[in-house]
């Protein structure tokens, strides 16, 4: 089932194992998925003497991961392929006390603090390019604490069980049958609301540390990494504090204007810019979000939401930017019940279905184009008079017959019957006229929202949240700096973040050498 080349490169994955591994697989004789499921591990088994296959009948299809006979707490309900063979290999490295995904020993701590015995399952496709960083991060929390447990189930293969729970998005979580969490997520983000729903053991947690530094980078995207990159070597001591290196790249397929690299991805960019980061002293403090900043004297005080403080006397902010929601009643509710914002991992559920799409820039466009090929008719709405997209993407989706295009169209509501969307109400800015119009799904793609809450009662920013910076990336408090997304600067591109990054810290240590 696997080739020849990649064979080879899971021998030397697998090379330094120190434990013993078994696929513990029980199958049905006759399901459909069987060969398929016995050919990709005994493929991935063969690669190592430390790994091992063991076949019992069984009513459906799984397998869990034993680590010296006892169970890892990682369960798979499918065929690990596509985008989730990594994880598969991911979920063996970590029982081994490897792998790129573990986090330090702060966070480590962290999760196995939470409370009580926690039964996770998640809903995943095999296609979704979102799905995977959620099931690693979950599966690396069963393997740290022994009271999680995780399987992750393929919703192709159980469909009836997924059309029960009436799903209309992946990647869906269920802790202890409950829905937890719908679409894309962090380690930190997913950690934090398992200690939300379960609660802490406060032991674990308490102690709180004061690391003091020279520099405060808060933010792991291109911006942020650039201004570590730059402030290390000036000789300065560096933290970066951030909730994942590579921030809103790693959700970007793929890049193609990233100067004198014609063609990358978004997922190759982060695990780039990581390894750049690694080739100089810089602390790095990722599945980290900031809860405020503080001002002591010309020191800065950075907290986290996990309690920890960072102190400098200079701070770089590079949050970036989220995905702008509408902020209308239904929304938030029915995220993941026919409420989405990733038409290449949700489209599928929508196969057949009536959508509408928010937003005629090119993302919405894009959406639309996509959705028109799963989906018996897609409805764009733009609030404004034009459609922004590039003038070839207008093109494309007007040729489609199954596409319709409202201008004008401001949406109010998202209409639902209390278990999932049904419609949504749209008002016409000419003539002030409400409709509602039956569907069911809604894609929003709006652009981004700059992630500067936790910044707002220390810097100004202007009416979009945007942080207001000079042009040396000042902004109105001495020491604190900001660039990127984030920043009022135009033109939201990796490569003029990046720049932005190198400006911040360029002017934070012209500032230092001169006293200012």
């Amino acid at each position: 089932m696997l080739d020849t080349s990649l064979i080879e490169q899971l021998r030397g994955i697998f090379s330094e194992l120190g434990n013993d591994y078994l696929f513990d697989v029980s199958v049905r004789e006759n399901h459909p998925n069987r060969v398929q499921l016995l050919e990709l591990l005994n493929d991935v088994v063969s690669v190592s003497d430390r790994l091992s296959l063991k076949e019992n009948p069984g009513d459906g299809l799984l397998f869990d991961i034993l680590k010296n006979g006892a169970k890892t707490g990682v369960r798979f309900r499918a065929v690990p392929t596509g985008h989730e063979f990594t994880s598969l290999l991911l979920a063996v490295l970590n029982a081994d006390g490897r792998g790129k995904n573990l986090p330090d020993e702060f966070v480590t701590k962290r999760v196995r603090s939470l409370k009580g015995d926690i039964r996770l399952t998640t809903y995943m496709s095999l296609t979704c390019t979102n799905c995977p960083d959620v099931v690693q991060a979950l599966n690396a929390m069963a393997v740290i604490n022994p009271r999680i447990t995780h399987e992750a189930v393929d919703g192709a293969i159980y469909k009836e069980e997924a059309d029960a729970l009436d799903l209309q998005g992946v990647p869906a979580v269920f802790a202890d049958g409950e829905l937890l969490h719908v679409g894309r997520a962090n380690f930190g983000e997913l950690l934090s609301k398992l200690e939300a729903h379960y609660g802490v053991e406060t032991s674990e947690t308490e102690e709180q540390t004061v690391r003091d530094y020279d520099v405060i980078v808060v933010g792991g995207g291109p911006a942020g990494v650039a201004a570590a990159i730059y402030s290390a070597r000036k000789g300065l001591n560096v933290a970066v504090v951030a909730e994942r290196v590579g921030g809103q790249v790693n959700e970007t397929g793929g890049i193609e204007n990233l100067i004198s690299v014609p063609n990358t991805t978004g997922g190759k960019l982060a695990d780039d810019l990581k390894n750049h980061m690694g080739e100089y002293p810089i602390d790095i403090f990722e599945h980290r979000s900031v809860e405020n900043v503080k001002m002591e004297n010309t020191r800065k005080i950075v907290l986290t939401q996990a309690g920890e403080i960072f102190t400098a006397p200079a701070l770089i902010i590079a949050t970036g930017a989220s995905w702008r929601k509408l902020n209308v009643p239904g929304e938030t509710e029915f995220i993941g019940r026919g409420v989405a914002f990733c038409p290449h991992c949700d489209g599928p559920f929508y196969k057949g279905k009536r959508v509408a799409v928010i937003g005629g820039g090119n993302s919405g466009i894009e959406a639309a184009i996509d959705l028109a090929g799963i989906c018996s008719h897609v409805t764009v709405f733009e609030f404004l008079e034009e459609l922004k997209a590039d003038k070839v993407l207008q093109e494309k989706v007007k040729s489609l017959s199954n596409v319709e295009i409202f201008l004008h169209s401001q949406t109010t509501e998202v209409i639902n019957n209390g278990e999932k969307v049904v419609g949504l109400k749209v008002k016409d800015r000419k003539t002030e006229e409400e409709r509602v119009i039956d569907l069911d799904g809604v894609f929003v793609q709006i652009g981004l929202a700059p992630n500067s809450a936790a910044f707002k009662d220390v810097v100004r920013t202007n009416r979009f949240g945007e942080i207001e910076i000079d042009e040396r990336a000042r902004t109105d408090v001495p020491g604190i700096y900001a660039a990127g997304d984030v920043t009022t600067v135009p033109y939201k591109q990796i490569i003029i973040s990046m720049g932005e990054g190198a400006k911040a810290a360029l002017t934070a240590f012209d500032d230092r050498i001169r006293g200012i």
